[in-house]
């Protein structure tokens, strides 16, 4: 099997809640391999370029409250790498749906929000964490965010038990 690589995005309310170590410490506890990292604020070509489908998926309403979500403060974005990687993330992630995310994941364990509140307020869903949903939205996030020379190859301590 090879190894895959995803983007995770800890989002303006991460960010300002104080999450990001928690966030961070879980995916490396998990023995998920980070291989880049840096803090970015959003401009709107980059949101639209980020979310290039969403529009399209679920309508201009749920486009423009997740723009305006995720340009309200910084975001910190980190490729992972390591098998299953993709899968792995959103596992740990938890559900799209705060409300709906299993206890002892992130979103399970610090969000909240639903689905049902976001429309009725027309908001996005304060869902703290983005993870690519497959390899191949993975592969565009990954070169969409980062170059080559910023992803780091390195040996993790728990590689020779993993790979």
């Amino acid at each position: 099997m090879e190894l895959e690589r995803t983007l995770i995005l800890l989002k303006p309310d991460a960010v300002s809640r104080g999450l990001v170590g928690e966030v961070i410490s879980r995916l490396e506890r998990a023995g998920i391999k980070l291989i880049a990292a840096k803090m970015a604020w959003l401009d709107a070509d980059f949101t639209r370029r980020h979310y290039f489908d969403l529009e399209q998926r679920h309508g201009s309403a749920v486009y423009e409250a997740t723009a305006t979500f995720m340009r309200q403060g910084p975001v910190i974005a980190i490729v992972a790498e390591g098998v299953e990687v993709v899968a792995n993330v959103r596992r740990l992630v938890g559900s799209t749906y705060p409300d709906q995310a299993a206890p002892g994941t992130i979103r399970g364990d610090f969000a909240h929000q639903s689905k049902d509140y976001s429309v009725a307020h027309g908001t996005a869903v304060a869902n703290l964490v983005h993870a690519s949903g497959s390899a191949e939205e993975a592969k565009y996030e990954v070169e969409l965010w980062f170059t080559a020379d910023e992803l780091f190859d390195y040996q993790t301590a728990a590689a020779r038990f993993t790979f």
